[in-house]
């Protein structure tokens, strides 16, 4: 394991893309070795779940490398949470990232687990042996009133039975780092993960900041300025950007770092290669 925790997320390919996809993508991961791997999860269709545990399965088995696999909760009843836990057991999968989930317009919530927290209880209560991760909000989550508020449910969650908490990506570590002091104060002593998104498209990013509230600092906003319509050359000040970030953070002494890499194996390990020696010491 690194000094500090380092791992990764990637995600099942779009369903008009060959799965096969992700493996170009894992293949191209190799000789970073993360601390773990986390896969995501859609909806709750059969087809998301058996992808998942599928991904998962080969980065444990083929690569040797921990699968942390993401499951839902909002459109899932219990039957469904169990069925998923058993397949991802069957697939060797020992960790799970626990979370609510995303509102689809166009479908009706379950209405069983209303939050992450029943789905974090739900699991620790009926896989005792299954370590379960939790997502937290280093600018506060969208749906809540304010950071205090937002902590107080952080905290329900931990102790429901959470062991680590990654964070939604941000862009200015100062927001990190006063969330950090914020959630410590309050009680959370689990491990926390600094979640780190790089910078290779401005709609990409845009969106994505807008779906969880981040927000995109002035020195940011310059980049994408100067460069959103150069996606070469976002790329190279996207990267700068990550591994800067990275390295300030570690100074920092946070308890990991978690890169969200979109499939992008080539910029992963560019931002690897820049911060692993900090990692490793």
């Amino acid at each position: 394991m690194h000094s500090t925790t380092f791992s990764l997320e990637v995600f099942p390919p779009k369903r008009d893309t060959p799965v096969g996809t992700i493996y170009d993508t894992l293949d191209g991961l190799q000789g970073v070795n993360p601390d773990f791997i986390s896969v995501t999860f859609g909806t709750g269709k059969e087809t998301d779940r058996t992808i998942t545990a599928r991904i998962a399965h080969t980065i444990k088995e083929e690569y040797s490398i921990p699968a942390v696999a993401h499951l839902t909760a909002l459109y899932a009843d219990q039957a469904d949470i169990d069925e998923e836990l058993e397949l991802f057991e069957k697939a060797g999968v020992s960790a799970v990232l626990a979370l609510g989930g995303n509102v689809l317009p166009d479908r009706e919530p379950a209405r069983v687990f209303h939050y992450a927290s029943d789905l974090v209880r739900y699991i620790r209560q009926h896989k005792p042996d299954m370590e379960v991760f939790a997502a937290c909000y280093p600018e506060c989550h969208p749906a809540a009133k304010n950071m205090d508020e937002d902590i107080e449910h952080l905290k329900i969650k931990v102790d429901a039975g959470a062991d680590r908490l990654i964070s939604q990506l941000f862009f200015d570590n100062a927001d990190f780092l006063r969330f950090i002091d914020k959630a410590r104060c309050a009680g959370v002593s689990v491990p926390i993960e600094a979640g780190i998104m790089p910078v290779t498209s401005a709609a990409q990013i845009k969106r994505m900041v807008s779906m969880c509230g981040s927000r995109i600092p002035p020195r940011l906003e310059k980049i994408l300025d100067k460069w959103g319509g150069d996606r070469d050359a976002l790329r190279e000040a996207g990267i700068i950007y990550a591994s800067e970030q990275i390295s300030d953070l570690i100074a920092d002494g946070v308890d990991g770092i978690h890169l969200y890499t979109m499939n992008h194996a080539g910029t992963t390990r560019r931002i690897w290669q820049n911060t692993q020696f900090l990692l490793e010491h």
